[in-house]
């Protein structure tokens, strides 16, 4: 609910709003408004998790709001495809050439030859899957929204079951703090302060990661682990930790299921020279390590998504998983693992989802794949594709397949976005949206346990209009779902509110319903209530393929050339998020590709100078930065860059693979391997 300041009678006004992008903080906005316009974003000092500091992307989000770049009407292509060549078109226009070229699909090829395509440009549960009952309805194609963490979700599932996750605030009272795989500086800042209150108090922090991230920098100890190896980390600790005595025998009896079996079968080959043959982790690196974890009182693991961005992810998390349970460290305040909070229990999403409104079990298609749902698959074939909330030509995997399919002349693409993207111009019909200041929501972090409903703060920029409201037009156009789509996002979001959960029951409605950052609850007793079919942690999952958890290689370690890949997160941006903002793109390089000295000496590479990272997938061009935080035989491309500002002609993505995780079918950024070559100088266009 808006809070006016002092200063509203002099046409100034402040309100409370959430930051909306894909990252787990959902930080607390406090914003400025004046004569319409959002002049000042700051945090907001009540919120529970942010506590009044932002990130350096959402500063000044003003800028982002009110860009000169922003899209302010519909257009219509008139150019090849690609090339960003738009006349101004009406809303009513472009929705009934929507609407007919969707209807003639569907008499010709069926429905099921339309894609939706979105992800978590805004992560608002109304405005996020506004669309879904509209394409439920219609029959269409269903997307498998897997490019983040399912592998992740799956692999901590596998032992945990539904079990509530902890609460991020334990990790103050935390004796030794575990960042595993999440550079939280750049993805889940908020938690580095709760870092700092642990050491503060006495803790030791580990940091495990596959190369010197920024928030190396805040680690007593850095483990240094081969990309895609965590899994056998995981094993080679539980080792050292039942060799030596480190296991709270008394714990694992009355919780655990299938300890035994793991001890007897599994862990005896893991030796920690086994693991350290594997990980890289040095012998004597992994016993310290397993000897401060086990004499912990209570050892917190902050698991991230990096590790579980390979062709083992599943495997790998469900195996440092095991690690909490093996010490007991759920019994005791400060411990266990925490991967992404249970907030979305606090709601009923089938709600706006409506999946009841499809006429039949349709096709699936998996995200991380458009490249080959665009290029090769038939009956039918995909002949018209709706994006949302994502940029698929800058971020899906096998960009050079994505962009071929994206080129087809037969494919009608309509994209709903605030700037012209990559994706956005190759669109028949590009419809202009609304940012969150622009519309109203309600959002629930997942790496903290927050809620907030939002209200629009300033008016939408020209003539954009948020997902809900174009999914209704488009709904009325195409006469499906009407009634649904007949009332208003503010209602959906009533709806959420109005079913009960038990994580709300301490909320005060109230306080939600003016816009006001609240928290969730966690039952009682929630930590050592393992929801499991057994009750029990369980090691040892029948339901399992593979009922102990074991290693598995990654795809990459079967491949021939030299390096691995790791495509990094950025402090200034996410994913393609915020590359419209000159200052932040400038912050992060000329798109950079990190490489260590003896690496760039042996082909003869110098910093700063021009090269092509390349595989059988296609190369990019990237600036060259020399330096000991890339380990040997690794290269580190931190961002993921619109091609305007590439200095070749693609980004990251045309090195990354559509391969996918071992469970849950998610993407596998991170196991991909490259060679990299100097660049040819540039061609000299003086005449």
């Amino acid at each position: 609910m808006s809070r006016p300041s002092e200063t509203a009678a002099r046409g100034r006004s402040v309100h409370r709003s959430t930051c909306p992008y894909d990252c787990p903080d959902a930080c607390g906005l406090v914003v400025e408004v004046e004569d319409g316009k959002a002049v000042a974003v700051r945090g907001d000092p009540e919120h529970p998790w942010s506590r009044g500091t932002l990130c350096p992307k959402m500063v000044h989000y003003e800028r982002t709001v009110h860009s000169p770049r922003r899209l302010v009407s519909p257009l219509v292509r008139t150019g090849p495809k690609g090339a960003g060549e738009f006349r101004r078109a009406s809303w009513d226009e472009a929705i009934t050439a929507i609407a007919g070229r969707f209807r003639s699909i569907v008499a010709e090829h069926g429905a099921e030859a339309i894609l939706p395509y979105s992800y978590a440009g805004t992560m608002g549960m109304v405005q996020r899957n506004a669309g879904h009952a509209l394409f439920h309805a219609l029959g269409a194609s269903r997307l498998d929204r897997t490019i983040c963490t399912p592998a992740q979700d799956a692999g901590f599932s596998a032992v945990m079951g539904d079990t509530l996750q902890l609460d991020p605030e334990e990790a103050v009272d935390s004796d030794l703090v575990v960042l595993w795989g999440i550079d939280a500086i750049a993805t889940h800042i908020h938690f580095v302060p709760r870092l700092k209150a642990a050491r503060a108090k006495g803790a030791r922090v580990v940091v495990v990661e596959t190369y010197r991230s920024p928030t190396a920098a805040l680690a007593d100890d850095l483990v240094l682990v081969r990309p895609g190896t965590d899994g056998a980390l995981a094993l080679g600790l539980m080792h050292v930790l039942a060799r030596d005595g480190l296991v709270d025998g008394a714990f694992v009896d009355a919780h655990v299921q299938g300890w035994g079996e793991l001890a007897e079968r599994i862990l005896p080959e893991w030796t920690p020279a086994r693991a350290a043959e594997v990980t890289g982790v040095a012998a004597e690196d992994l016993e310290r390590f397993a000897h401060a974890f086990g004499r912990a009182r209570a050892p917190f693991i902050r698991h991230g998504g990096g590790p579980t961005r390979y062709g083992n992810g599943a495997m790998s998390a469900r195996l440092v998983a095991c690690l909490p349970a093996v010490v007991g460290a759920w019994a005791r305040r400060g411990g266990g693992m925490l991967c992404s909070t249970s907030s979305s229990q606090a709601f009923d999403t089938g709600i706006v989802q409506r999946p009841d409104l499809e006429p039949r079990a349709c096709r699936t298609i998996n995200m991380n794949q458009l490249g080959t749902a665009l290029t090769t698959l038939d009956a039918p074939p995909v002949k018209a594709l709706f994006v949302y909330c994502s940029n698929p030509a800058a971020v899906a995997p096998d960009q050079n397949a994505v962009l071929r399919g994206l080129s087809r002349e037969d494919l009608f693409t309509v994209v709903h976005e605030r700037f012209l993207t990559d994706t956005a111009r190759f669109a028949d019909v590009v419809l202009p949206a609304t940012s969150s200041l622009e519309h109203g929501d309600l959002y629930r972090a997942y790496g903290s346990y927050c809620v907030q409903r939002t209200r629009p703060v300033v008016d939408p920029v020209g003539e954009s209009l948020p997902n809900w409201e174009v999914f209704a037009r488009l709904a009325r156009a195409m006469g499906v779902a009407e009634a649904f789509y007949g009332q208003s996002s503010e209602a959906v979001v009533d709806a959420l509110l109005a079913k009960p959960s038990a994580l709300r029951e301490a909320v005060d409605p109230s306080a939600l319903a003016e816009g006001r950052p609240c928290q969730l609850s966690l039952p009682p007793g929630a930590k050592l209530r393992f929801r499991t079919p057994s009750g029990r942690i369980e090691i040892l999952n029948p339901r399992q393929a593979h009922p102990l958890p074991r290693w598995i290689p990654p795809h990459s370690e079967r491949g021939a050339l030299p390096f691995r890949l790791i495509t990094a997160p950025a402090v200034h941006a996410l994913n393609s998020s915020f590359h419209e903002r000159d200052e932040l793109r400038e912050r992060i390089g000329p798109m950079p590709l990190r490489m260590h000295p003896d690496d760039a000496a042996a082909r003869s590479l110098r910093a700063g100078e021009r090269v092509v990272a390349w595989n059988e997938l296609g190369e990019a061009t990237f600036t060259l930065d020399v330096t000991e935080d890339a380990p040997l035989g690794m290269v580190v491309a931190p961002g993921v860059f619109w091609l305007e500002h590439v200095p070749g002609a693609r980004n990251v993505n045309a090195l990354t693979s559509q391969k996918l995780t071992d469970e849950g079918r998610g993407s596998t950024f991170y196991d991909n391997r490259v060679d990299v070559r100097p660049a040819p100088p540039p061609a000299d266009t003086a005449r």
